[in-house]
């Protein structure tokens, strides 16, 4: 089995060593980049498995970075944001991004967020079946998901959401089991990704994402898929 490649893109030299130290460690292979530019010409080039990207980079920033690779890629991003730097999080989830650690961060909760990314990205499906509720279609299979026909491009942490809340439709699913089944079970406790991950979603799915009708809040619980009418 090969290797997944991480593209790391930093413009501080000590933490693209230090980040590439720790993924060649445990066995990935890595190639970096100091700025958007190369990055972006990396990431079209060798379609690495999982992006870690810096926010605060030299000529074009990590947002743009993020904005523009979701344009044609769907490969998995960690953010790396600065110390005390909240809005700078979702910023990132907002615009495509998977996850976020915040420097400096200790190797092993960097690697725990790599494995975690990775793996929820990978995970097949037994089974899976096609859940339809009204003009919304989730293709298990194809790991497809339509609208009135027309198909819409989720990233991989928006997709795995999407089918927890499938395979439950019609039943509320609390935050925390939620967390847990799309992201991993280190994401069990609060998790503020997670608003923003539903935001993304309504955005793509719902006609009226201010009024869903598909991914309905149960106030102080969770979340639900509608079930047909």
């Amino acid at each position: 089995m090969s290797k997944a490649l991480v593209l790391v893109v930093d413009d501080e030299p000590r933490y693209l060593k230090l980040v590439r130290y720790n993924l060649e460690t445990a066995g990935y292979e890595v190639v970096t980049a100091p700025n958007g530019e190369e990055a972006l010409s990396l990431a079209a080039g060798q379609n690495p498995d999982l992006i870690i990207l810096d926010i605060r980079l030299p000529g074009i920033d990590g947002y743009e970075v993020c904005t523009r690779l979701r344009e044609f890629s769907s490969v998995p991003i960690i953010m790396l944001t600065a110390k005390g730097e909240e809005q700078e999080k979702v910023q990132g989830l907002r615009l495509g991004a998977d996850d976020y650690v915040t420097k400096p961060f200790a190797a092993d909760e960097f690697m725990a967020r790599v494995e975690a990314v990775l793996r929820r990205s990978h995970i097949p499906e037994l089974n899976p079946p096609i859940h339809t509720v009204g003009a919304l279609s989730i293709d298990c299979a194809q790991r497809k998901v339509t609208v009135g026909g027309r198909e819409v491009s989720l990233s991989p942490t928006e997709y795995r959401l999407l089918q927890c809340l499938a395979v439950n439709a019609g039943r509320v699913v609390v935050q925390e089991e939620l967390q847990e089944k799309a992201w991993g079970p280190e994401y069990r406790e609060h998790y503020e990704g997670l608003r923003v991950f539903i935001r993304r979603l309504r955005q793509k799915i719902e006609k009226d994402p201010e009024h869903p009708t598909y991914i309905i809040t149960k106030p102080g619980i969770g979340y639900m898929l509608a079930t047909p009418a």
